[in-house]
């Protein structure tokens, strides 16, 4: 393998979701650690200060008791004898010498300048106290004032912090010695799990990478885990369930409008072939009417063809406006009552919906018709408004819909008996048409039973108040 191909890989390597997750896991340990360790330190510093400070209080005054109780002269013994290790103390006079000290650097000059009042204490903490020959190391001073013979004096105890900040010092050295071991354990174990969770999705890509149009029956490997990857795969199960139902749908839908077609044309074809064969034009006389339908029939199978591929695609364009729905099914009855010989009865009530007239009209008209074809000697057209509703009922005395078919005869192409053959002049996408406008519009349609012993269709749709 090349060099470059070795850093394409690995550059993809390094921008994928695994070692993102193992860097950011690595980082916020990392962040939390020093946090931690600096908070520990302070709060380790904190503690031993405080320790030290005890010490030193309860040094003091334990040198004011004797102060209190002994004679000035004895104070060189008593503290050297009392003295903690480590500790130097010192009484100072009212004006500020040196009366007693513990040892006899610290006999040489004040170790402060303060001079606390007396019952009261000050604590200071010193860099370093040069006067004690121990270097640069820091030192806590507590100074407490006492009263004798009249007399202030100050009591003052040194404490050394050394050891202090060499235990400070030792925690943070093992603390820094063992982050970096901390983080590669986290890095790894990081790099694991998420390699470990991505499997399947790799497994899952790799699976819908090799699916295509004429494989779509083919489904990704669902874990077992029930986790979010298992949700995952079932949803795009889901999808190419969807997609296949669809790619099934669309491939019936050409063969059903190829065979819808083929009919009328090959009518044409004959026709027109007949008719050039006959030089007298009485077979042009004859066959007219037959292919004018026919071209009628293909225009308005084409019509039709058109809509539903514009719903399929973006959805039906309206053209939106208030619309009179009583003023469109009055005039369809009335259309009704014009062309076909059955009775055609109507009850309308005033209602006003918003939506694109013409496709409405056709929705109606699709209705219309199919009830006509259906029917014997009896049709019924209403509107009224339920329920906030424009409510459309058409309904015919025919054989009815039974109930197993009522979803499936909106499908494209549908035609459930001999009363839907072609000749009867039906392209066999009118419902779909239908079903389609109405969810346009925002409403529903639905096919029950009429009272009249046939089909009985209601469309519900938004009205206008």
């Amino acid at each position: 393998m090349t060099t470059s191909k070795w850093g394409g890989r690995l550059a993809r390597v390094l921008a994928g979701v695994r070692a993102r997750s193992t860097v950011a896991a690595v980082v916020t340990v990392a962040a939390a650690l020093l946090a931690g360790a600096l908070l520990l330190s302070l709060l380790l510093r904190h503690a031993l200060t405080t320790t030290v400070e005890g010490d030193a209080r309860a040094q003091a005054a334990q040198v004011v008791r004797q102060v209190e109780s002994d004679r000035l002269l004895a104070l060189p013994d008593t503290l050297a004898d009392e003295n903690r290790r480590g500790q130097s103390v010192q009484v100072l006079g009212p004006a500020g010498h040196v009366v007693a000290a513990s040892s006899v650097p610290a006999s040489a000059q004040p170790l402060t300048r303060a001079r606390p009042a007396p019952g009261t204490v000050v604590v200071r903490e010193r860099p370093s106290l040069p006067s004690l020959g121990e270097g640069h190391d820091p030192y806590l001073v507590v100074a407490r004032g006492i009263t004798r013979d009249g007399a202030d004096y100050t009591v003052v105890v040194a404490a050394p912090l050394k050891q202090r900040e060499e235990a400070v010092e030792t925690v943070l050295f093992y603390l820094f010695a063992g982050i970096p071991l901390l983080l590669l354990l986290v890095g790894g174990a990081t790099w694991v799990l998420v390699g470990r969770a991505l499997r399947p999705v790799e497994r899952i890509r790799s699976r819908v990478r090799s699916i295509t149009a004429a494989r779509l029956d083919e489904r990704v490997p669902v874990p077992r885990s029930g986790d979010e990857v298992a949700r995952l795969a079932e949803t795009m199960n889901e999808m190419l369930d969807r997609l296949d139902r669809a790619h099934g749908e669309q491939r019936r839908f050409l063969a059903d409008a190829s065979h819808e077609l083929r009919s009328p044309l090959s009518t044409v074809i004959v026709g027109l072939e007949v008719a050039a064969a006959d030089p007298s034009g009485q077979v042009w006389r004859e066959t007219h009417p037959t292919m004018h339908a026919e071209a009628e029939r293909m225009s308005e199978l084409v019509h039709d063809l058109l809509l539903l591929a514009e719903a399929d695609d973006t959805g039906l364009r309206l053209d939106r406006v208030d619309v009179d729905l009583d003023d469109l099914v009055d005039a369809e009855a009335r259309r009704l009552r014009a062309l076909h010989g059955v009775e055609v009865r109507a009850q309308i009530a005033p209602v006003r919906v918003r939506g694109d007239a013409r496709k409405l009209g056709q929705l109606i008209r699709n209705l219309a018709d199919n009830a006509v074809r259906e029917a014997r000697d009896r049709v019924r057209l209403a509107v009224t408004v339920e329920d906030d509703e424009a409510l459309l009922v058409i309904e015919d005395d025919g054989d009815g819909i039974p109930p197993q078919d009522r979803e499936r005869v909106f499908d494209r192409f549908v035609r459930l008996d001999a009363s839907r053959e072609r000749g009867q002049g039906g392209t066999g996408l009118g419902l779909a048409i239908v079903a389609e406008v109405a969810r346009a519009h925002g409403g529903t349609v639905r096919v029950v039973e009429s009272p009249l012993g046939g089909a009985r269709f209601e469309v519900r749709l938004p009205r206008v108040r």
